[in-house]
Order: C-alpha cells, then structure tokens, then sequence
C-alpha cells in the first residue's frame, strides 16, 4: 500500500518538472490532469486498447472455453496446450515473436497490432477463466429447459449464459487489468503509438508529472469504487432473498 499512497499523495504535489521532491500541496494538477503534452492521449489510447482487447479476448476465449468443456473432438488437448501456452511463455519471448511475425507480413506497428497482441496473450487467462466456471455447471438446468421445450438458442442466452455471466464478467475485468497494465508485450509491437505504461517508463527518466500520478490514483480510487459498489450490491441481493425466504 505504500507505493499506492505515495503515488496519491504526490499527485497533489506542486512541482514544475519533475516530481521527486515534495514542494507543497496543490489542486492544479488534478485540475488540469491534461496540461502535461502526451499523458491524456496516452491513457485514452491505454483505454481504448483495453476495451477493444478485452471485448475480443472474452468473447473468443468463451466460446473456446465452451467448446473444450462440452465438445469431444480430435486434438483437443493439443488446442488447450496452445491456448495455456502463452500464460507460461516469458512475456520478452512472446512481445519479440509477436513482433517478428508482424515484421514478417510487413504490418505496420500501432494500435491496431497492440491489440492484437494483448488479444493473444489475455484470451488464455479468459479460457482458464470461463473454462471452470462451465465445468462447474448443473447439466440438469439446461435439461430442464430442453424439456419444457426450449429451443438451443433459448436454453443457451435464458439459461446457460446466465449462469456463466460471474465468470465472463471476472474474466473481462482480469483482461482489462492486464492489457491496460501491460508494458513488455507493447513495447516490442505499439511502434510509435504511446501508451499509459510507454508513457510512465519514459518519463520516469527525468521524473514521473504529477499529472500521471494523478491519472493512476485515480484509475486505483475508480477500481476500489467498483469493489465497494459491487460489494453492496451482492450484500443486498443476499439480504432480499434473505427475507423472501
């Protein structure tokens, strides 16, 4: 918790250049979060990656993740041996092949390879993920539904999806986490694309602005509010059936 609250306190810090030394309290820079030249392009470019990322690597890593629980078919262990792969291979290994292969079919480096990059290695944790969340289902639900007539699609999204929601939704957030928090893996494929992490690491030469200190308290209070909310609410959910009973 220290690195978080020394992060937080010196983004009230009122430096000029760097951000070493504390030189006095101030509200400037979360007031003008986006004076700093690069870091509010460089954190929208880090969000847009890691939703478009995570938007992909849950909805493939799902239905992978489907497919190997419920399905029997030639070489399945072989494609789950290649979908865990990239959870145990270094990430230095992974961001310098991802980069020669791009180098090899001449595709220019940006946002566009960031994410599928991140796509690569984020969709593995979202199978791992989904994967024993369906393992861990009532067959007996979904039977339920077949017999009071449901068609495969009605039984899937009234039924099966549902129950796997917990998990996708858990596999989303971890997916995210990891594309927006990533540094090794981008930096060998963004080419001349900035973002949040890029932008830290190159700034931390000569001292990390406040206004990047400002940007992480406030993505660090953004996600404990998220905890907290979700929190509550399962809290009351639990307190209605509570009572229904």
């Amino acid at each position: 918790m220290i690195p978080i609250a020394y992060t937080f306190v010196f983004s009230f810090n009122d430096s000029q250049k760097t951000n070493l030394i504390w030189r006095g309290f101030t509200l400037d820079n979360w007031i003008n979060v986006c004076q700093q030249q690069g870091v509010c392009e460089a954190f929208g470019n880090s969000v847009l990656i890691g939703v478009i990322s995570t938007v992909l690597a849950t909805t493939l890593g799902t239905m992978i993740a489907i497919a190997l629980v419920r399905y029997r078919f030639k070489a399945r262990s072989f494609v789950s041996l290649l979908i865990f792969l990239p959870m145990a291979t270094p990430e230095v290994v992974l961001g310098a092949g991802l980069a020669s292969q791009f180098f090899s079919i001449g595709a220019a480096k940006g946002i566009a390879t960031i994410i599928i990059a991140h796509v690569m290695f984020c969709m593995s944790f979202v199978v791992v993920t989904v994967k024993a969340r369906v393992a861990s289902l009532d067959p007996a639900l979904e039977e339920a539904g077949r017999d009071l007539y449901g068609s495969p699609a009605q039984v899937f999204w009234k039924i099966t999806f549902p129950l796997l929601m917990p998990g996708i939704l858990s596999a989303a957030l971890l997916s995210f986490a990891l594309s927006f928090d990533d540094f090794i893996i981008t930096n060998f494929n963004s080419g001349p694309a900035m973002t949040f992490p890029k932008y830290v690491y190159t700034a931390a030469a000569r001292g990390i602005p406040a206004e990047a200190n400002v940007i992480g308290s406030g993505v660090f209070l953004l996600a404990i509010a998220i905890v907290v909310t979700v929190q509550i609410r399962g809290s009351l959910k639990a307190r209605r059936l509570a009572k229904q009973k």
